[in-house]
């Protein structure tokens, strides 16, 4: 780890600003075993989309011993818990803690033990980081030297975009003026932070596509509509036509994941399913995105006489984070890493459902590097040999304690 005695001091004397950066070192130092070894044990016992009942009572197990009362979600998977005395500002800091549904093909101890389950994604290291986070943050409240309150968000089912929205009826944003969060990303190193102002991820929505029509043998196709090569020229026509229909700097794109028709070499099927993901740069081809591909659809199935059907389901807005609280991550990251631990990251086409946060409050989601610095391999998220550098995991919660103390600090000057 690369430690600096530079933690930001706020509106307190510069000897206590190095304090507090002492602590928060020797802090994260003690507890880095006992966070790597959670982090291994959620990653060995990876729980779905609202089906995170282990790790909803391994999370609250760790916060009551620290002296804090988790809630627990309405639908039992999912937490919250506050730190401090309820006097001055809120900031949030949040982990998503589902895994997906696909095999684990690491061969480690921590493998999981659940067939068809893995954590691909990192949620079991962004669990780690903000419970580490938030312990040190309570030791400073129960001293006294926490200039307001801090939300831990332990959010389930952001794989299928759900999990945040659920988080916000249940009235976990309630209170939060200001929220941060990490993103494991394999393309960076440990001891280096993304970050990036403005849209950090895009807007990504699901489509699945149903068309039908008279089916029959494949020796007299002109008697049926050839429901596979007509449903094959709307697989390829669809996406080449909306990416002419978009200004290309919007990346609006179309890309199929699942495609089905028929049973038999010899008959040709009267239904066909295809489904996908659109993916976007701007909110102006996201709100266009629905009715463009209702209408391309509509006029490629009527060509070849088919029945079509369109279910388009919106799934998040892109992640656009807010330029104060990236200067507040970035003098954070500046603070424990150095200069060096600050790098730019690009927009990505992925999904995030922190959006919908960010459509609440301002906040900012930054890049934590997973990868080890002598690595010359690179696997990426979503594949089921993904692996991190546990170091990383310190780094996360030295930089996400740091910035919630500075973002309180900044709140309560203003007061």
């Amino acid at each position: 780890m690369i430690i600096s005695s530079n933690f930001p001091a706020m509106d307190d004397p510069e000897a206590d600003g190095a304090r507090l950066a002492v602590e928060l070192a020797e802090f994260v130092r003690e507890q880095e075993p006992e966070l790597i070894a959670f982090r291994r044990d959620v990653h060995a016992h990876p729980e779905t989309a609202f089906n995170e009942f282990r790790t909803t009572e391994a999370i609250a197990e760790r916060l009551v011993d620290a002296g804090l009362v988790p809630r627990v979600m309405s639908r039992g998977t999912g937490l919250w818990a506050d730190i401090g005395t309820g006097h001055g500002p809120m900031v949030a800091l949040r982990a998503d803690i589902d895994a997906l549904p696909m095999e684990d093909e690491k061969d480690v101890p921590y493998r999981s033990t659940v067939g068809g389950v893995c954590h691909a994604c990192g949620h079991d290291v962004h669990s780690a980081v903000v419970l580490g986070a938030g312990l040190f943050l309570a030791q400073q409240a129960q001293a006294g030297l926490l200039p307001g309150q801090v939300r831990l968000i332990f959010q389930p089912a952001e794989e299928i975009a759900s999990g945040a929205l659920e988080v916000m009826r249940d009235g976990g944003l309630s209170g939060v003026e200001r929220i941060f969060a990490v993103h494991c990303d394999p393309r960076a190193e440990v001891g280096q932070m993304g970050l990036r102002v403005g849209a950090i991820t895009s807007a990504c929505d699901t489509v699945k596509i149903k068309v039908s029509g008279p089916g029959g043998h494949t020796a007299r196709p002109h008697l049926t509509v050839d429901l596979v090569y007509a449903l094959s020229k709307i697989l390829t026509e669809l996406p080449a036509a909306l990416s002419r229909r978009v200004d290309p700097r919007l990346s609006l794109s179309l890309v199929w994941g699942q495609v089905s028709a028929g049973f038999a070499a010899n008959a040709i099927p009267d239904v066909g399913i295809a489904q996908g993901t659109v993916r976007c740069l701007g909110g102006e081809a996201w709100n266009l995105a629905p009715d463009m591909l209702k209408m391309l659809l509509e006029s490629v199935a009527g060509a070849y006489g088919l029945e079509a059907e369109l279910d388009y389901r919106r799934g998040t807005p892109a992640v656009n984070n807010d330029a104060t609280s990236v200067d507040m991550l970035r003098d954070s990251t500046t603070s424990v890493l150095g200069n060096a631990g600050v790098v730019a990251t690009p927009q990505s086409l992925a999904g995030e459902d922190f959006a919908w946060y960010l459509d609440s409050v301002p906040g900012a989601l930054a890049r934590l590097g997973t990868r080890s610095p002598s690595s010359d391999v690179e696997v990426d998220i979503h594949r089921p040999e993904f692996d991190v550098d546990e170091r990383s995991i310190a780094v996360g919660a030295q930089v996400l304690a740091t910035t919630a103390i500075r973002a309180l600090g900044e709140a309560a000057a203003r007061l």
